[in-house]
């Protein structure tokens, strides 16, 4: 959390042109974090992602992997997805998952 706040605060102090290079590396991060989201995902996985507050956690099954979103179907609904929110669902949580 520390450095965090350091992050904060060095944030605080830049100029535009500094905070421009900043924002391009998240996106640059951002873009690499769902490719390799993307690239252990396969069609068939299970996973699940955060719904919102209307829907809750949604566990599905994989049905198309795109560049930068996944495809889940969850039962009545398809869901297109950002990678960077999805996570794969192991096998002895889904047994948890399908015995509540």
């Amino acid at each position: 959390m520390a450095m965090l706040n350091t992050v904060q605060d060095q944030i605080g102090r830049m100029s535009a042109a500094e905070l421009n290079l900043v924002v391009e590396s998240i996106k640059l991060r951002r873009t690499f974090l769902a490719r390799e989201t993307t690239n252990s995902i396969v069609i068939g996985d299970k996973v699940q992602f955060n719904g919102g507050p209307k829907h809750g956690t949604i566990t599905g099954k994989v049905v198309k992997v795109n560049i930068k979103t996944i495809v889940v179907d969850s039962g009545p609904n398809n869901w297109k997805v950002s990678a960077n929110l999805i996570s794969k669902v192991s096998e002895l949580e889904s047994l948890f998952q399908s015995n509540k």
